[in-house]
């Protein structure tokens, strides 16, 4: 993944608005990442990976100049992460819907 690409997908949160969200704030509890756009409180995808981004940043932020090598070694990729989440939410609609 690359900085500004979509973490919520949701809305439309990038991974680095999340990652500089969590260092300024000193997040160390995830589900206080909703008060970023609201992060998290779509779907729910992404809140697994917001739980690994809170660890992972609270542990060892990284700098601006090296977020990009930071979330290249720890994100997932873009194209896989996109079409998991299209899995999730169809199983999701499909476990919620009457039958």
């Amino acid at each position: 993944m690359e900085p500004d690409d979509e973490l919520c997908l949701c809305f439309h949160i990038s991974w680095r608005k999340v990652i500089n969200y969590i260092r300024i704030h000193r997040i160390r509890t995830p589900s206080r990442l909703n008060e970023c756009g609201g992060a998290g409180t779509g779907c729910g995808w992404c809140r697994r990976q917001l739980e690994k981004l809170t660890e992972q940043v609270s542990q060892v932020a990284p700098d601006s100049e090296s977020i990009e090598q930071w979330l290249k070694d720890r994100s997932p990729n873009k194209q896989a992460y996109s079409q998991e989440r299209e899995l999730y939410r169809k199983q999701k609609r499909d476990s919620t819907s009457p039958t």
